[in-house]
């Protein structure tokens, strides 16, 4: 994904040699595996102990972890897919030597498999990789027409943030389990000089979990070709609800939720609720110590008990490109990265919800995690086409949202950006 929903620890340049991490040799028949990794995905410690790890059980592999920055990755892995096969100079990628392993964001990988150079992984994650319990918000954007081409490293998602002591002073007893609940729960909140909730009109991402949740779709794919569908009655159903939940509070009906950041919101005003990922909790607590102890978490909820919401899920696969040289150790990286062991042990270290939903005990001991894993359970991606991204750059849906909230009729609020979506969806990406 192209925003990061985390803030994470940053790598510590007494790790790094050049672009990468210093590589072990060469020698003795040995071979090296290149990967490439985003900076802030994992911590300078749990990539040494995976390095150690992987090379004592992997006695004829190196690897050689080169970090790389989100800020214009994209073209240097498109750079990297062309590449000649066994160009040591690394190409146009400006790296010494083509990578075996690359890590990108789950939103991303539909551009990536449509311009070509990736390896199919299919047999793989049926045989071995236990691709039948991926979180799903990881997991389909990877695919295309029934191939695997991106295997689901972690993710993140959005849950409710809370004040505790507003919920009690309100009389609000415990998290709410479903959609009605919630907004009788935000009703008793929203009083006096408190916000219900704190819910900025132009949160397309919490607004597309509530879609979801209807049954309905931003856009499908029909007679082969993408359409937008906000219009149908299922979305339709979506935003209504979103315009109850967010007049519950005093969130702008003309801005999203970093203008201004919604941190600094609950921070520093009596506000009961916000939607958000859990590690957004810290930037509240840096600016409001006085907070401590007084925040909770729970998932979005979904419109019956016992099933948390949809939301967006956000996070990374692991990509093999069809030029490595070594198809076999390239597998073996992936395999190791996205297991049981060092998934569950990157989730507890990063505050990651692993990639799938059974190894959620990994991270049972924290609330905020453990509310994010609950609802990627039933997490999402957004549709599954290269062409998005002509969407979220020039984004309509920001547009209806505010339409609908300061009083346009929904339904053709509604058709105009779904007829906005499809025009866009029809624009190849250059």
């Amino acid at each position: 994904m192209r925003r990061r929903l985390l803030a994470l620890v940053c790598v510590s340049a007494s790790l790094l040699s050049g672009c990468g991490l210093v590589p072990h040799g060469g020698g003795d028949g040995r071979r090296t595996v290149t990967v490439w990794l985003m900076k802030d995905s994992a911590s300078p410690e749990f990539l040494r102990r995976f390095t150690e790890d992987f090379e004592r059980t992997h006695t004829d592999l190196d690897l050689d972890l080169r970090i790389q920055e989100w800020t214009g990755i994209g073209p240097k892995v498109q750079a990297a897919l062309k590449a000649d096969p066994g160009d040591d100079s690394g190409g146009d990628t400006g790296e010494g030597g083509l990578p075996d392993v690359i890590e990108v964001g789950n939103t991303q990988v539909p551009q990536y498999v449509d311009e070509g150079g990736l390896l199919d992984l299919t047999l793989e994650s049926l045989r071995d990789w236990g691709a039948d319990r991926w979180l799903p918000g990881l997991a389909e954007p990877g695919q295309l027409r029934g191939t695997q081409y991106g295997i689901p490293w972690y993710a993140a998602n959005r849950v409710v943030i809370y004040r505790k002591d507003l919920f009690e002073k309100a009389g609000v007893e415990a998290p709410p389990r479903t959609r009605a609940e919630w907004l009788e729960a935000t009703r008793k909140l929203d009083q006096g000089p408190a916000q219900g909730i704190y819910l900025a009109g132009q949160d397309w991402y919490t607004l597309s979990g509530f879609i979801w949740d209807e049954g309905g779709e931003l856009a499908q794919e029909r007679d082969g070709g993408w359409k937008g569908t906000l219009d149908t009655p299922a979305a339709l159903r979506g935003m209504d609800f979103y315009r109850r939940l967010q007049s519950l509070g005093d969130g702008p009906a003309d801005a999203d939720e970093e203008h201004p950041p919604q941190a600094g919101v609950f921070a520093h005003g009596d506000v009961a609720q916000i939607i958000a990922v859990p590690g957004l909790a810290r930037a509240i607590l840096e600016q409001n110590p006085r907070l401590e102890g007084k925040l909770g978490f729970f998932p979005v909820p979904g419109p019956t008990a016992g099933r948390p919401g949809a939301v967006f899920t956000g996070g990374s696969d692991l990509i093999v490109p069809q030029n490595t040289d070594d198809r076999a150790g390239a597998l073996a990286v992936v395999g190791a990265l996205t297991g049981e062991k060092w998934d569950s042990e990157l989730a507890r270290t990063m505050d990651y919800v692993p990639n799938k939903a059974d190894l959620a005990r990994a991270v049972a001991g924290e609330e905020g995690v453990a509310a994010m894993a609950k609802g990627a359970a039933r997490g999402r991606a957004t549709p599954s086409t290269p062409e998005w991204a002509v969407v979220e750059a020039d984004n309509p849906i920001k547009a209806y949202m505010t339409a609908v909230l300061t009083g346009g009729d929904p339904e053709t609020e509604a058709r105009k950006a779904s007829r906005r979506i499809t025009e866009q969806l029809q624009v190849p990406l250059s």
